[in-house]
């Protein structure tokens, strides 16, 4: 932010998160809840809307809300209703959308995330239970709607407007992100809509305490294009106020809903912001009023497991794992999983942190697979770690292995090692003292450096032996071999 005096504003920003709860069925029928089959197959009479047709709630809908509400540490309501929302788009077959207004499941609330090095606690508003609408479907010459997502539970978590800048944003919503995966209350899946992102965005000067009018970015679908919205819509809002700051704030900033255009990485007007009263809310008669008792909050709570920042936590504090590669595995369920499992059989827990999140990441970024999807074992994976520990490979041998492992998913580094000529250490200091003796007559000058106290001469020689060896050479017996001969 450098063409306008940005660092005289302050972002306010707000997150409304959709996430799709991964029940068997929708939210009021019991059709099922599954994505990617043949488009109008996963529907019955309440989906589309039929004359007559009754919604009954499904109640593991109602037991993920209230998990979520009690990881949150939030207000878990005792009583709540659902609503009629209207509107009228083809997507919706009812011309309303079920939901909850004013009495919601979940009040209050807070995560905590990670941002830049500080840790930072998020206020939520509420969440609520309700359900997706279908989708439509455009071709070239015509339109079609899908069904097979209407009725879907949604749970809608609203944040307080405590959000400051695009990072935060986007470390809020990676954190709802991890605590919904780790309750197993979503697959969280952007690319198929199951985790979706409407952002609210004002800013305002610096020290000013009143919010001016903000405006709603719908539908974003990943951390990267949400953060880039916000900026986008952040620099506008700047702009037009730095341009006509005498003029009302309401006709500066008119309230809308924009979409985030990728590709020109701006905001699109779409239309100008409905209110409540614009969509006619009134209690849903045909649901009776959602009655929960302490016994069952109280049960869910104790059956939690252990939540994100938790975590995060033991990491840092038991493991000794490095801030930033803790927050790595905390964020991917799925690879703190698979680093647990890991861990079962091998206590070095920071070589094999830095083997997933650094060695094996970086190989599979290209692909985009994780480790399970590559196929390789994690007892595979602390066994290459125990290999280095043992001094039976050197850590260049064990990248050799490690690219191995993902060409012959599933083979035992040990087995890689013992096939692989090349693969076999130098521990012997017969083998070694030669190359090493050579080293330093070649290196006249760094021996010189070294006894004049220049400690890093001594590493340089360190390298130049590894390099004569290609990295064979045992690093300990090289060390002590330099040390004994420039005494």
């Amino acid at each position: 932010m450098t063409d306008i005096h940005y660092d005289a504003w302050e972002p306010v920003i707000g997150l409304e998160i959709h996430v799709q709860l991964n029940t068997r069925s929708k939210l009021f029928s019991s059709a099922p809840n599954r994505f990617g089959d043949e488009p109008n197959t996963n529907i019955t009479e309440v989906c589309t809307g039929q004359p007559g047709s009754l919604p009954v709630l499904n109640k593991e809908a109602v037991k993920k809300a209230v998990q979520f509400g009690c990881a949150v540490n939030a207000r878990v309501a005792h009583f709540s209703k659902f609503d009629r929302k209207s509107y009228f788009y083809p997507d919706s077959p009812r011309n309303f959308q079920i939901t909850q207004f004013d009495k919601p499941i979940i009040l209050g609330g807070s995560v905590t995330a990670d941002v830049g090095g500080q840790t930072k606690h998020f206020l939520i508003n509420r969440a609520h239970l309700e359900d997706d609408s279908g989708m439509l479907k455009h071709f070239s010459t015509f339109a079609g709607v899908d069904y097979n997502r209407a009725g879907v539970p949604l749970l809608e978590i609203v944040s307080e407007p405590c959000i400051h800048s695009p990072k935060e944003a986007s470390a809020y919503a990676m954190a709802i992100r991890a605590i919904m995966l780790y309750i197993d209350a979503s697959d969280c899946n952007m690319e198929e809509g199951s985790l979706r992102f409407d952002v609210n965005v004002s800013v305002r000067p610096k020290n000013e305490k009143t919010f001016r009018p903000k405006i709603e970015v719908k539908n974003l679908n990943s951390f990267a294009h949400m953060e880039m919205a916000i900026e986008s819509e952040i620099r506008r809002q700047i702009r037009a106020y730095t341009l006509r700051p005498h003029e009302d704030h309401g006709l500066v900033i008119a309230k809308g809903t924009y979409r985030f255009d990728v590709e020109k990485k701006e905001t699109v007007l779409m239309r100008q912001k409905e209110e409540a009263e614009d969509y006619r809310y009134f209690p849903e008669p045909d649901l009776v009023p959602l009655i929960l008792t302490d016994a069952y909050i109280e049960e869910i709570k104790r059956a939690l497991p252990e939540l994100p920042h938790e975590k995060y936590k033991r990491y840092v504090a038991e493991l000794k794992l490095p801030e930033y590669s803790a927050s790595v595995l905390i964020n991917d369920k799925s690879l703190a999983d698979y680093f647990e499992d890991a861990l079962k059989l091998c206590p070095n827990a920071k070589s094999l942190c830095n083997w997933l999140t650094v060695e094996f990441a970086g190989r599979l970024k290209e692909s985009g697979k994780t480790m399970t999807q590559a196929g390789i074992e994690s007892a595979h994976v602390a066994k290459l770690v125990h290999l280095i520990d043992r001094g039976i490979i050197t850590g260049k041998i064990a990248k050799a292995v490690a690219d191995e492992m993902l060409l012959h998913p599933g083979k035992d580094p040990e087995n890689i090692v013992s096939e692989n000529p090349d693969f076999k250490p130098l521990n012997e200091s017969s083998s070694i003292e030669p190359i090493v003796d050579q080293v330093l007559a070649e290196n006249s000058q760094s021996i010189a450096d070294y006894k004049a106290g220049k400690g890093r001469a001594f590493d340089f020689l360190v390298g130049q032996v590894m390099k004569a060896t290609k990295g064979k050479a045992s690093p300990s017996v090289v060390g002590e071999l330099l040390t004994k001969k420039l005494r």
